[in-house]
């Protein structure tokens, strides 16, 4: 592999030239010439750069006028001093200057104006002042960017980050975008973890979760309402910096721990199935941040936080409802349209309108009071999430629709419909029919809804092993296997829950009425044992 810089490449020459190389051998080796292997065995560190001489412009004879000018500016009255225009029409009018451009002109006046001010000593030097932050007083948020690649896809997601001015403790969160329930839920997941509110400013920038207009250069926001409520019931203090460059170095501790992050454990792409799973690490590496300093600092950020955080104002006792509540209504491929995006609903609720509790990650469905759907939000717009289950009811009545149905694809990309279910499928169409067929595998699919999804993939197996194409037999198989492990016994499925996705809560599970179907019927399968018991031979 060839050196990366010229000080690699003459320390190369050096060490091959040492152990004997020729130089001749040392020049084919590394694509040079004689000259720059004679220059490395003299000095280790490469001559610098010669800089190019700049390169004459047809500007260069009326820079001295046009710096006059602007000298001369240095004292006129504010509202009569020259434009780029009026300098560019003198430079016509007096001296005749036609093979000079405006833009010319304007690039040149650009850079020099100010800097004959500083030379004057009439300019503002930009320079950063160091400041002192009181414990549990003062805070600063933002959002930054990350590329994660979210079940093999890459995918652009939000960082929200909470830090604390004094300590540098900072809290992280990763949503699928920026918007309001994200910012809040950023807020409440921070404001958790760190024990307690901040009792001085918070810093932000004008993000539009929070700030609806900026009023001219002023300090002074129309925030949105919602945000206003927000900060009220955590009794938040914010202070907006100003729109722009100038606005981030008011806040740079937020931003500089952003980039910190993002390179430190962000680096490589992060590789997961979900952002909860993400989430999880992330919260990990806030813990493990504890342990380092920040630039020469002689303690931790842990035990900074460990004297900040006692004096923090305490949380509230009653939560804010960070989701946005929303009524759409179910069209009639019962789904529901939220963000641009498309999620499934049960068939049962078409052409009825719904409430939607859309979150930062997820969105729940409620028909009433009654919990009917819950689907991860989907990031990209224009999407569509659809669970095989909520169309069931529909396919039993339409089974041909089955093998084309968006719904069945999406379960076989999500893993819910395995390579089991197809085997099963083929051969019971096979057996009994294309129609009949698909109406038993239909019948199958509705168990999931008494049994645990690993239960009912066991009973498939089984009774596709066993020849017993079934949902009645599926079902005794899947109870045996239920029965094979007393010491945990299986939860069954809420209606209107789905695999993969965290059960609900039991306050939820409390409202929701009993679920008065019957179970599959197994008299069928019994009267196939009583009809292979009455053809044994009798002794």
């Amino acid at each position: 592999m060839l050196p990366k810089s010229k000080v690699d490449l003459y320390a190369a020459i050096r060490r091959d030239a040492r152990t004997g190389m020729s130089l001749r051998a040392v020049m084919r080796k590394y694509g040079v010439g004689f000259e720059t292997v004679q220059r490395a065995l003299v000095s280790a560190v490469p001559e610098p750069r010669k800089k190019m001489r700049p390169r004459e412009t047809r500007l260069d004879p009326y820079r001295p006028l046009i710096d006059a000018i602007l000298t001369a500016d240095l004292t006129a009255p504010r509202k009569q001093r020259h434009t780029v225009k009026r300098i560019y029409d003198r430079l016509l009018d007096e001296h005749d200057a036609v093979d000079v451009s405006y833009q010319m002109v304007r690039a040149y006046v650009a850079g020099r104006r100010e800097e004959i001010r500083l030379q004057a000593g009439k300019g503002v030097v930009d320079a950063f002042v160091p400041q002192t932050h009181k414990p549990g007083a003062e805070a600063e948020v933002d959002f930054g960017d990350v590329t994660v690649k979210l079940a093999g896809e890459l995918v652009t997601c939000y960082l929200f980050a909470f830090r604390l001015s004094y300590s540098g403790k900072a809290v992280h969160r990763i949503f699928a975008s920026a918007g309001q329930e994200a910012f809040f839920e950023g807020h409440v997941h921070a404001l958790n973890v760190l024990g307690g509110v901040p009792t001085g400013k918070v810093r932000y920038d004008n993000l539009r979760a929070a700030v609806a207009q900026v009023l001219g250069l002023s300090r002074r926001r129309v925030e949105a309402e919602r945000w206003t409520a927000f900060r009220s019931h955590y009794w938040l203090e914010a202070f907006y910096c100003q729109p722009g460059i100038r606005g981030a170095h008011e806040k740079g501790g937020v931003e500089g721990q952003i980039g910190w992050f993002r390179r430190n454990h962000l680096v490589p792409v992060p590789e997961v199935d979900t952002l909860a799973e993400l989430n999880a690490k992330i919260d990990r590496w806030d813990q493990e941040d504890d342990a380092r300093r920040i630039r020469s600092r002689p303690r931790t950020i842990g035990e900074y936080f460990a004297t900040e955080q006692p004096l923090l104002a305490p949380l509230p006792e009653d939560p804010f409802e960070t989701g946005r509540l929303s009524t759409p209504r179910v069209d009639r491929y019962s789904q529901i349209c939220v963000r641009m995006n498309r999620y499934s609903v049960p068939v049962r609720l078409i052409g009825r309108t719904v409430r939607v509790m859309l979150h930062a990650s997820e969105l729940v469905v409620y028909d009433g009071r009654e919990e009917v759907a819950r689907h991860e939000r989907l990031i990209a717009r224009g999407a569509t999430r659809l669970e095989l289950d909520h169309y069931l009811e529909a396919l039993i009545r339409k089974p041909g629709a089955l093998p084309g149905a968006t719904a069945l694809d999406q379960a076989r990309a999500a893993g819910r419909f395995t390579p089991i279910h197809d085997a099963w499928w083929q051969a019971a169409v096979k057996a009994h029919g294309e129609r009949e067929g698909t109406r038993a595998l239909i019948e199958v699919l509705l168990l999931s809804r008494h049994l645990p999804h690993e239960h009912l993939i066991t009973g498939l197996a089984a009774a596709l092993k066993s020849g017993a194409l079934t949902a009645d037999a599926v079902a005794l198989e899947a109870r045996k296997a239920a029965d094979a492990e007393p010491e945990e016994p299986a939860q069954p499925v809420v209606p209107g829950s789905q695999p993969g996705i965290a059960p609900l809560p039991a306050a939820v599970r409390a409202r929701l009425p009993p679920d008065t179907r019957p179970l599959p019927s197994v008299a069928h399968y019994d009267q196939l044992l009583r009809l292979r018991r009455s053809d044994r031979p009798t002794p």
